[in-house]
C-alpha cells in the first residue's frame, strides 16, 4: 500500500471518529446552551430590568439591588432567617454526622443494618411529606408536647412561636445528615490503624487519638463536607415553604431566602427582583466557597504534601 493510500486511509478514519464523537457530544451541548448556560444569562440581564411576565423587561439598572439592600424590610428578615439557619444547621450536622459515623466505624454484626436504618431519612430528605410530618411532631398536640408533658415541659406550637419555628427547620436539616455521615464513615476507613496502634502504645488515650489522628486525617473530608452542607443549607426550601404553608411565618420567622425568592418570582411575578436575589446569593456563596479554600492551607491536612 502507497504512502499516500495509508495518509487517505488515516484521515478518513480521523473524520470519522470525529464525526461519531460529535453525534455523542451534540446532545449534550445542546442541553447545555438551551438549558443551563442560555437561562443563566438570561437571569443575569433580567436583575437589571423589571420584568412581570407580561411585555417585555424594562432596564432600570440597579434599582432591584437598591430596593433588596435599601427599601424591603422582608428581604433583611429573609437574611436572618437564613444566617441562623446556616450558623445552626451546619455545625449541628457535621458534628453529629461525624459522632454518629465514629460509632458505626466499631466493628459489629449488626453494624450494616444500624448503617441503614440511619441512612434512611436521607433517602427521604426534607421532602414534603417529612415536612409536613415535622409540622405533626411539633404542632401543638404533637408528638414532641406529648412527650414532655409527663416532665411537665410541653409547651404551645413550637412551629406557631416566632421564637422557636426556625429551630424546628434547624432540626429537620439534622435529621437528614446520613449522606454527610456516609462521607465521613469512608473517610474513617482510609485512616490506617498503624496510626492508632502507634498512639496506644505511647499511652495516647480516645480523646488525644480522636485530635491527633481522627480529626487531622478526616480534615480533607471535612474540608468537602462543610463546602457541600453550607451550599446545601443556604438552598433549603422545601422545609420552610411546607412548615410555614408557604407564607414563611409566624412573624417571617421561617422565611428562608430561597422562600422569599420563590415569593418574589412566582407569586408576584417580579422575576427581576428574583434574579437579582439569586445573583446575590450566588456571590455570596462563591464568597463563602472561596473563604473555605483560602483557609485550607491552615486547617487541611493531605498526608505528606
Amino acid at each position: 500500500m502507497s504512502r499516500q493510500v495509508q495518509d487517505a486511509d488515516e484521515r478518513r478514519l480521523a473524520r470519522a471518529e470525529t464525526l461519531i464523537a460529535a453525534a455523542f457530544l451534540g446532545p449534550w451541548l445542546l442541553g447545555l446552551v438551551v438549558f443551563t448556560l442560555g437561562p443563566i444569562l438570561v437571569s443575569l440581564l433580567l436583575a437589571f430590568t423589571d420584568y412581570d411576565l407580561n411585555g417585555m423587561p424594562n432596564w432600570i439598572g440597579l434599582d432591584n439591588f437598591r430596593e433588596m439592600f435599601f427599601e424591603d424590610p422582608r428581604f433583611w428578615r429573609s437574611v436572618r432567617a437564613t444566617a441562623v439557619y446556616v450558623g445552626f444547621s451546619v455545625p449541628a450536622i457535621l458534628v453529629f454526622s461525624l459522632a454518629v459515623a465514629i460509632v458505626l466505624n466499631r466493628g459489629s454484626r449488626m453494624m450494616p443494618v444500624y448503617r441503614v436504618l440511619i441512612y434512611m431519612p436521607s433517602l427521604m430528605g426534607s421532602s414534603v411529606a417529612v415536612a409536613i410530618l415535622w409540622r405533626q411532631v411539633f404542632g401543638r398536640e404533637g408528638l414532641l408536647n406529648a412527650a414532655l408533658a409527663p416532665l411537665g415541659l410541653a409547651g404551645g406550637s413550637w412551629i406557631g412561636s416566632p421564637s422557636t419555628a426556625i429551630y424546628t427547620l434547624i432540626a429537620l436539616s439534622v435529621w437528614a445528615f446520613g449522606s454527610t455521615m456516609v462521607i465521613f464513615l469512608a473517610g474513617l476507613r482510609q485512616i490506617p490503624a498503624e496510626y492508632y496502634e502507634a498512639a496506644r502504645i505511647d499511652g495516647a488515650g480516645p480523646v488525644r487519638q480522636f485530635f491527633h489522628i481522627t480529626l487531622p486525617s478526616l480534615s480533607p473530608v471535612m474540608f468537602f463536607n462543610a463546602i457541600m452542607v453550607t451550599v446545601h443549607c443556604f438552598q433549603a426550601f422545601t422545609p420552610s415553604y411546607v412548615v410555614s404553608q408557604g407564607t414563611g411565618g409566624p412573624v417571617d420567622s421561617t422565611l428562608l431566602y430561597a422562600l422569599y425568592l420563590y415569593d418574589k418570582a412566582f407569586r408576584q411575578l417580579d422575576m427581576g427582583y428574583a434574579s437579582a436575589m439569586a445573583w446575590l446569593m450566588l456571590a455570596v456563596l462563591a464568597m463563602l466557597t472561596g473563604l473555605f479554600f483560602a483557609t485550607s492551607r491552615y486547617w487541611v491536612h493531605y498526608g505528606e504534601r
